[in-house]
């Protein structure tokens, strides 16, 4: 048997699956390694990458992947965007860029692509939401199309999560049901307004006297939240044992993955009865951004504790903070006020 050498092929994992590659960034390989049929699409990716064909849209794919732009996602976010790439590619790829400038012959095509997944509106949406990238980097920098056939395309999937955050009796139901470990997360979610996987790669070392300073991981790093230690966080930080360099730990000491969080609080859930509840781990920072603008904090302010963008912080707060919910916690600061400091009660005519 003669031994194929295959050089610089990349390897990547999703959801417990090995995907191959003919290079870093280029198109995944089929059938199983050292197969003829993987061996021959190396063979082919290759040939193709020496004469590519910039004019289609698989060329397009393969830009992508290797552009800047690519690249300063976050690491999840290529794991989950990587086989999206590739169905792209695998459906559209022998169409020329040129065709997707005819926004009325390509939109129909687009939607019934998407519409493959039509039984999974949030899923249909991410695929698109993909292409649309991919289709906004042939708009700018390459100047392949004039504009964005995704753009105006309705979306199949929609909520407005602006009213979903636990109340503190959701709080107190989920703690009697979880592990202690697990109280402790959604606690200080709840208090700081850190995102899950912040949570979970929260180190003491990322703990002030006054603050918590951490790059974010959803940003890839270029923006850091800055969470002052107010009384109600200190507190939750100083029931949280020192098991680990890692804040937050599970029930062996050891920190937290992703999936075993996920798996903790979905079981936790369960047994809370709020599994048929719309609400979810991320929720909590919609909790956070009520307390944090009922107390009386600054847009400005929230936008350094939350670590989003100042430019946009108005539109945000008006998606994660319920106004009712705002009222209800105004009203409830008024009336501690009063019966601490009393108001001064009018008095009556002569």
């Amino acid at each position: 048997m003669v031994k194929v050498d295959l050089k610089g092929i990349a390897t990547a994992t999703a959801k417990g699956h090995r995907y191959y590659y003919a290079w870093r960034g280029g198109p995944r390989l089929v059938g199983k390694p050292g197969s003829p049929e993987f061996i021959a699409s190396y063979q082919e990716a290759h040939a193709s990458r020496r004469t590519p064909d910039d004019g289609r849209m698989r060329a397009l794919v393969t830009l992508y992947k290797a552009s800047v732009d690519y690249r300063a996602l976050a690491d999840s976010t290529r794991r989950q965007w990587a086989p999206w790439l590739d169905k792209i590619s695998d459906h559209f790829g022998d169409l020329r860029v040129a065709q997707f400038d005819r926004t009325d012959k390509i939109r129909p095509i687009i939607r019934r692509w998407r519409d493959k997944w039509s039984d999974r509106p949030r899923t249909a949406d991410y695929g698109l939401q993909v292409l649309s990238r991919v289709l906004a980097y042939a708009v700018d920098p390459l100047d392949k199309i004039t504009s964005n056939p995704c753009e105006g395309i309705k979306r199949l999937y929609s909520a407005n999560r602006a009213a979903v955050i636990w109340t503190d009796t959701d709080l107190e139901i989920i703690a009697a049901h979880c592990s202690p470990e697990v109280a402790l997360a959604v606690d200080l979610a709840a208090a700081s307004g850190l995102r899950k996987g912040d949570l979970l790669r929260l180190s003491w070392s990322h703990i002030g006297d006054n603050q918590i300073e951490i790059a974010t991981g959803k940003s890839n790093s270029r923006r850091t939240a800055i969470i002052p230690i107010y009384e109600g966080l200190r507190a939750v930080l100083d029931r949280i044992p020192r098991r680990s360099t890692a804040v937050l730990t599970n029930s062996h000491g050891r920190p937290w993955t992703s999936d075993g969080f996920g798996t903790a609080f979905n079981r936790a859930k369960i047994a809370a009865g709020m599994a048929d509840r719309d609400l979810h781990f991320h929720d909590l920072r919609g909790t956070a951004a009520t307390r944090f603008y009922s107390a009386g904090l600054s847009e400005r302010t929230i936008a350094e504790i939350m670590a989003w963008e100042e430019a946009h912080v108005s539109r945000i707060m008006r998606r994660y903070v319920d106004r009712n919910a705002l009222t209800l916690a105004t009203i409830q600061t008024l009336d501690q006020t009063e019966r601490r400091t009393g108001i001064a009660k009018p008095t009556a005519k002569p």
